[in-house]
């Protein structure tokens, strides 16, 4: 074979190994793919990679070809005092005939593994002007020396293996990220139930000897325990919240349905909130069918949407102003929707108002209250339905947010528990 033929295939090999390199993002399988090509190139015995510990500032054997390559594992390499410190450190490629002369050359490799290195070429591996290691050929074979042509063909592989070593370094810290957020949020989620749990018998406590009091006392107890029971009640109100978040959270949110009027389930929950759209100096109208409007859903999970819709009408719009619940049908689905001339919701936060916690006024400043999870729990209890829910709006003007539920019935005629996927169209 010529010599540029052997050239040829040499190049072509490089770029096979770019491309491999370039699917693979485990930094193990990757490391070893890069020293097995490094020693096929350079017709060496062996190949090593060293990569730079950003903690201790040595230089720590990643991987390497032959038997030995465990041990190295455990060898720190001096900056100081080595041949692969002086290539991280002038960012130089460096051939070495004769590595047991050149008092450069660490010998406590040789000491530990009892491996002999007798001819060594050596090349930074640079991402943009940072030396983030050095790839190592060893012993070329029949003690030929290494050439330039050795040089540039390692140099090549180096800065495709330098690419792919940072990407793989990158997807493993977005990895742990990932995890340690979720660890995070099981963590939070955790909290949630249990604080939400162990706060339930204290409060219902409180409200039932709240009340008890209020009646025995009369009137005259009024303005001492009415701010008690409201602030009993607005905290009962938020751990139910918190519950249903962490229920959705995790799977453990089940549905009761039945098969009840919708219509006056939303009538029921639109007289429910009329003392509150009075005292706010709104106007709420309803357009309902007369004809029953009959669902298979869980009554109170229906219930808990409304509620978080309709109060959400309220809290963002200013006095005089109106909200209209309407419900009507279309097709095989049920339709409802609360409309508002509130402030209305910018286009940009109409995907995230259902996030968790997303709030459209600023945290800091905002005015109305709330933990930013209604809109949210709507949401999920409204896909657990097998339904849609989304919101329209033009900032400024008001907003509306429209429920589709399927009309459904259960498989068997029954109302028994079952998730959505048990029902079939009615």
């Amino acid at each position: 074979m010529s010599s540029a033929e052997a050239r040829f295939q040499q190049l072509e090999r490089i770029l096979e190994i770019s491309r491999e390199l370039t699917t693979t993002v485990a930094l193990g399988p990757l490391l070893s793919k890069i020293v097995d090509t490094a020693a096929e190139l350079t017709d060496s015995e062996r190949a090593s990679i060293l990569l730079r510990d950003t903690r201790t500032g040595e230089l720590r054997f990643r991987t390497a070809t032959g038997a030995q390559s465990e041990q190295l594992m455990d060898i720190p390499v001096p900056i100081e005092g080595s041949i692969a410190g002086a290539v991280l450190t002038s960012a130089e490629p460096l051939i070495i005939d004769d590595a047991r002369t050149d008092p450069r050359h660490f010998a406590g490799v040789g000491q530990k593994t009892g491996l002999e290195t007798r001819s060594l070429l050596a090349v930074p591996l640079l991402i943009k002007d940072r030396c983030i290691g050095v790839l190592e050929a060893l012993n070329k074979h029949d003690d030929l020396e290494f050439s330039q042509e050795d040089v540039d063909l390692l140099m090549a592989l180096a800065t495709q293996a330098a690419a792919a070593i940072e990407n793989a370094r990158l997807v493993g810290a977005l990895q742990q990220a990932y995890e340690r957020l979720g660890e995070l949020d099981k963590l939070k989620s955790d909290f949630i139930s249990i604080a939400s749990h162990e706060l339930r018998t204290p409060l219902s406590l409180i409200l039932l000897y709240a009340a008890m009091l209020r009646e025995d006392l009369g009137e005259g107890s009024k303005a001492q325990l009415d701010p008690v029971l409201r602030a009993a009640t607005r905290l009962k109100g938020i751990m139910e919240t918190m519950l249903n978040l962490s229920y959705l959270e995790t799977g453990e949110m089940s549905l009761k349905p039945t098969s009840f009027d919708l219509g006056a389930v939303v009538k029921e929950a639109c007289e429910d909130y009329q003392t509150l759209v009075d005292t706010a100096g709104l106007e709420l109208s309803t357009r309902l069918p007369e004809d029953e409007m009959p669902v298979y859903a869980d009554r109170e999970k229906i219930r808990v949407v409304l509620d978080n819709l309709i109060s959400n009408a309220v809290k963002f719009t200013p006095s005089g102003g109106h909200v209209r619940v309407a419900l009507s049908r279309r097709g095989n689905d049920l339709e409802m929707s609360i409309a508002d001339t509130g402030v209305g919701i910018a286009p940009d936060d109409l995907e995230r108002v259902f996030e968790r916690f997303y709030q459209v006024e600023d945290h800091l400043t905002r005015q109305r209250g709330g933990m930013g999870l209604g809109l949210s729990i709507v949401k999920g209890l409204v896909d657990l339905h097998g339904g849609r829910v989304w919101a329209e709006s033009v900032l400024g003007r008001g907003s509306r947010f429209v429920t589709v539920l399927p009309l459904r019935v259960p498989e068997d005629g029954s109302a028994g528990v079952g998730a959505p996927r048990a029902f079939v169209s009615g």
